[in-house]
């Protein structure tokens, strides 16, 4: 069994925070048939009451709720946790999904949407989030300067201090670092950092590129250069 499939069957708990019944009703059928254990929660507050009472793996996140809304709710785990987020977010909703995703959301799920895609972008985000299997071929420690990544840890840290990224965040940091002189492009960075068949576009990662150079800002340190007309590499320092 891959670490990937392990980590799936042992970190199974899906929290679901959505104000309309209907739909937890089909996310919490089409993720248990999928295997997954589902906890609902009705609106912000009674999710965050529900990720500190159940420790999830991933959260299922909408954007659009009343009082609290899904971006103030990542804003929330954010602030304690890097578990995975996927908004769940109306067609018309661009600027939301990019602010979304400036917050540190791993992905996200555009209505209506087809339970199928759900679970499959679940999947694809729980796995990217696992630690590296102990047969990873790959070197698990990669330093550049003072910045030292451990990939079996999933830690990131400049000197003393440490950065914490998402999911796609640590990807898109491993994909620079594992050849520091090589230009990405975007192209490039989606099919690394989104291993499956998951389709962003080439803003969804300029979104999660930005964000990467906000977390690293009080280390003094900016990993990530901008090659314009082509696409990204690791800063030179």
């Amino acid at each position: 069994m891959s670490g990937a499939l392990v980590y799936e069957a042992i970190m199974s708990t899906i929290l679901v925070i959505d104000d309309d019944p209907h739909i937890r009703q089909v996310v919490e059928f089409s993720l248990g048939k999928a295997g997954f254990d589902v906890v609902l929660a009705e609106d912000g507050a009674a999710g965050l009451e529900a990720f500190r009472a159940h420790a999830p793996a991933l959260v299922v996140l909408d954007i659009l709720m009343p009082e609290l809304d899904g971006l103030a709710v990542c804003r929330e785990l954010r602030a304690t946790s890097r578990v995975p987020v996927i908004f769940l977010t109306s067609i018309d909703e661009e600027l939301d999904r990019v602010v979304g995703l400036e917050l540190g959301a791993d992905d996200y799920v555009t209505k209506p949407f087809s339970p199928r895609e759900l679970v499959a972008r679940v999947k694809a985000v729980l796995r990217r989030s696992a630690p590296a299997a102990p047969d990873d071929e790959a070197r698990p420690m990669l330093e550049y300067g003072a910045l030292r990544v451990d990939r079996d840890r999933r830690e990131v840290r400049v000197g003393e201090s440490e950065v914490e990224l998402t999911a796609t965040e640590f990807n898109i940091l491993v994909t620079l670092l594992a050849m520091p002189g090589k230009v990405y492009s975007r192209g490039e960075l989606m099919q690394r950092a989104y291993s499956d068949d998951t389709v962003v576009s080439e803003r969804t990662i300029d979104s999660h590129v930005k964000r990467i150079r906000k977390k690293f800002e009080v280390t003094g340190v900016q990993p990530v250069e901008t090659v314009h007309g082509v696409g990204y590499r690791m800063a030179r320092w």
